[in-house]
């Protein structure tokens, strides 16, 4: 075990996201040892991965981009990029490659460059089902080859096996499609030495920026310095504190477990962990621990298309229909229905009801409501022509619906759009949420070197 100490300095919780200079500054000031930044996620849900195009803004992602690579190659140290593009298909990898390849131009750098691919080909999948090494993670069905021939892009989660070979090979930028979150930040510290538990848990706090701090913020930076015995983590801005609290809360995030964190190729065991005010903003964390499992198992992602979608958006402030608004919704949702019976045609339409349970909907624990409401009509039908005509119809139902001991008849909603109706085009649902087996670690992700 490496006794120096290893630092990694976590510029903002998603690369486009942003952060300020000054909190940059001041954690190289602390001289890290890698500049890590996650680039993507799944939160923002499947149409992104889906259509091949990022959630990010271009602009904003070239403008942390230039920061981060600059103060990489200005101080010799690797800069790590994970799931390029948002979400690390290969249409988001080279988006992400073309604006390094502008910066690169604009700045006159050279540096040398390794692209790590996610994507995986469907034939390959096929085979994977065939000899029964693919296997649905909760509460995905099994994966059948019809499912898989209408997904549209699918990506495996990578370790950090590729991202360390990506390294060995003398990069100075990694630039890796969908990684599994703490790789980016674990990768070069467990190749220099550091026990991979601690190094994965830090990793899982820093992919979220200072996000773990109080207050937090996906939009600041963050250090992480890995001991012999476990790491600290701090933000760095003055006005944030990380407490054991924020820091221990922030581990639970997005787990179903509170003691495992499953990842490529094994979990992390938090059972023994423990967290301390190590100074009045950091917190030193200890007792983690990495354990492989004997299959290395990788996350599969990958969506569908779901058909086409037209929107439109209202306000209610008549008490009389709030009262009534389910009774209304069902009378509205029966004469679209009607009306259309003979077209035969396939659509899904839903309402959702901010001031009710917009939000949570069935599961709204406190379902009381407002003097007002909220009313998106969302229809995805198999044509944007059909979801364009069932949505107007709903539309137009609605505001002249009449209720019982209704009033004024000019209306009942209020549109706060003209046009009232948005065609959103084509949308996308998630297809794949499966584990693929794998006999190697990096066989799936093929690197390539060049020269910027």
């Amino acid at each position: 075990m490496p006794m120096n100490e290893y630092r990694v300095l976590s510029p903002t919780a998603i690369l486009g996201y942003g952060f300020p200079e000054s909190s940059f500054d001041e954690g190289l000031k602390r001289n890290p040892d890698v500049i890590a930044v996650d680039a993507g996620s799944t939160d923002p849900g499947p149409y992104y991965l889906g259509a091949g195009v990022s959630f990010t803004d271009r602009s904003a992602v070239k403008r942390d981009l230039e920061l981060i690579i600059a103060a990489g190659l200005d101080r010799k140290i690797p800069v790590l990029i994970g799931t390029a593009g948002g979400a690390g298909a290969n249409n988001h990898l080279q988006w992400n490659l073309q604006i390094i390849k502008e910066l690169a131009q604009e700045n006159n750098w050279h540096f040398k460059l390794a692209t790590v691919q996610s994507e995986i080909d469907k034939e390959q999948i096929k085979e994977q089902i065939k000899e029964g090494r693919i296997e649905p993670l909760h509460p995905a069905p099994e994966l059948t080859e019809q499912e898989l021939i209408q997904t549209t892009s699918v990506v495996a989660q990578m370790g950090i096996e590729p991202l360390i070979q990506a390294l060995d090979q003398g990069a100075d930028v990694v630039l890796a499609g969908r990684c599994y979150d703490p790789a980016v930040f674990a990768a070069d510290a467990i190749r220099k030495g550091y026990d991979a538990g601690p190094a994965i848990h830090m990793g899982k706090i820093l992919e979220c920026g200072a996000i773990a701090a109080e207050p937090g913020s996906g939009s600041d930076s963050a250090l992480g310095t890995l001991h012999a015995d476990g790491f600290i983590v701090e933000p760095l801005d003055p006005n944030r504190k990380c407490t054991v609290t924020s820091v221990a809360a922030h581990t639970l995030y997005e787990k179903t477990n509170p003691v495992e964190l499953p990842g490529p190729g094994g979990y992390l065991d938090l059972t023994e962990t423990k967290f301390n005010q190590y100074s009045d903003n950091a917190v030193k964390v200890t007792g983690s621990k990495f354990i492989p499992l004997k299959k290395y198992m990788v996350k599969l992602e990958g969506a569908k298309k779901a058909g086409y979608r037209t929107v439109s958006i209202a306000g209610c402030r008549d008490s009389i229909m709030i009262s009534k608004i389910d009774e209304v919704i069902e009378a509205v949702r029966s004469r679209v229905q009607d009306n259309f019976h003979r077209q035969g045609y396939n659509y899904n339409l839903h309402f959702h009801i901010y001031g009710k349970n917009g939000v949570m909907g069935e599961l709204e624990p406190n379902p009381t409501v407002g003097h007002e409401l909220g009313i998106v009509i969302d229809v995805v039908a198999e044509d944007q022509d059909t979801a364009n005509t069932i949505c107007s119809f709903t539309r137009s139902t609605m505001l002249h619906y009449g209720y019982d001991g209704r009033i004024a008849t000019a209306g009942n909603l209020a549109f706060p759009y003209s046009p009232s109706d948005f065609k959103v085009g084509l949308v996308y649902e998630f297809s794949l949420y499966h584990l693929m087996e794998l006999d190697n670690p990096t066989a799936v992700f093929p690197i390539k070197m060049m020269e910027v």
